[in-house]
């Protein structure tokens, strides 16, 4: 059996350790005239067949249950005759790989009995319970405490985990304004893990709501129920700062992403630029170098049709020839000087 822990508390403090579920109830119908007393079960990883079982015990939902079984559901406070059901999600956050771990723990909350049902080690509840048990006057208010213990812890774990997420953000806002060329693809799987953390936190405040109205419909008359009506809205009030926290990464981190995209764009246009200037500089030395060839090309042409071998060829023989053909080497070379200078390509 996956029972971590199995009590029976009256008045507020630990008088038995029923060695079975059933034994718990009769345990329970004992100390009934003792005063205040309910049964609180712990259990870690259980199997379908020993949820089954301890629902045929406590005669839970059987919706309750699958959604134990399932394990997948997210934080709620759901009401079942005089069974109230909750789902918490406890969170972790592992910082070398920048990511929120997040489990699952369930709690079955009866007028005798509190059922909770963990799905990871953490949270260690055998911590909240000590912590509870040397509180005998909170106690005392039977499941309602034990509620207020667990929820006190998982809420006060989240803060780690916006301490480490603060972290994280620090360094991208410094990434981002540095050029990191890897810091587009951090602040996404950041921001994944950020709305994942906020699923978690965001029903916390419907679930608070929800336990804070009971409390008021029956108008607490004594001074224990105004203390523990006091400790959930602590709670109440950590929650709530860690919803908005968690709402301000996420816009901080929606900020450091378009301040990132508009770097890029910007080194993108730096870039464009120098290229559009390189390319101009190329297209100005191409049409030199044309120029200069065509200048060149002109005398050659004439040297080359005059440097043929033939019998028969005018001015030959001229005594003016090669001075002629000297003067249209040099004029044909300047007139295309000339026009290539006037166009700008020299």
């Amino acid at each position: 059996m996956a029972v971590v822990d199995n009590a029976v508390y009256v008045k507020g403090r630990r008088t038995a350790e029923p060695e079975t579920l059933g034994h718990a109830f009769e345990v329970l119908r004992n100390c009934s005239g003792d005063g205040p007393s309910f049964c609180w079960i712990g259990m870690l990883r259980p199997t379908p067949q020993e949820i089954a079982a301890v629902a045929e015990d406590f005669t839970l939902h059987p919706l309750a249950v699958e959604d134990a079984v399932d394990a997948h559901q997210r934080p709620k406070l759901e009401h079942y005759g005089e069974t109230r059901f909750v789902v918490l999600r406890p969170a972790r956050y592992v910082d070398p790989v920048e990511i929120v771990e997040l489990d699952e723990l369930h709690l079955f909350l009866g007028p005798e009995f509190v059922i909770t049902v963990r799905h990871a080690d953490q949270p260690d509840l055998t911590v909240v319970r000590k912590r509870m048990e040397e509180q005998p006057e909170l106690l005392r208010h039977g499941p309602d405490a034990v509620l207020y213990a667990v929820m006190d812890r998982v809420v006060d774990d989240y803060f780690p985990v916006l301490d480490g997420l603060q972290d994280d953000i620090d360094e991208i806002e410094t990434q981002v304004f540095t050029g990191d060329p890897g810091v587009s693809r951090r602040i996404y799987q950041l921001t994944r893990e950020v709305i994942e953390f906020q699923r978690a936190v965001e029903p916390l405040r419907e679930i608070l709501d929800g336990i804070l109205s009971k409390f008021a419909d029956r108008e607490a008359k004594h001074e224990l129920d105004l203390e523990l009506r006091r400790a959930f809205r602590d709670v109440q009030d950590h929650a709530v700062r860690v919803s908005e926290r968690t709402d301000s990464f996420r816009q901080l981190l929606n900020h450091a992403l378009t301040a990132n995209a508009t770097q890029v764009a910007q080194r993108q246009n730096e870039e464009i630029t120098r290229l559009t200037e390189a390319t101009y500089k190329q297209n100005e030395q191409v049409k030199q170098i044309s120029a200069y060839a065509a200048i060149l090309f002109a005398p050659t042409l004439v040297g080359t049709v005059y440097g043929m071998n033939f019998t028969h060829m005018p001015e030959l023989k001229w005594v003016l020839g090669y001075p002629l053909a000297v003067v249209l080497m040099i004029l044909t070379a300047l007139v295309l000087r000339f026009m290539f200078k006037r166009r700008g390509w020299l």
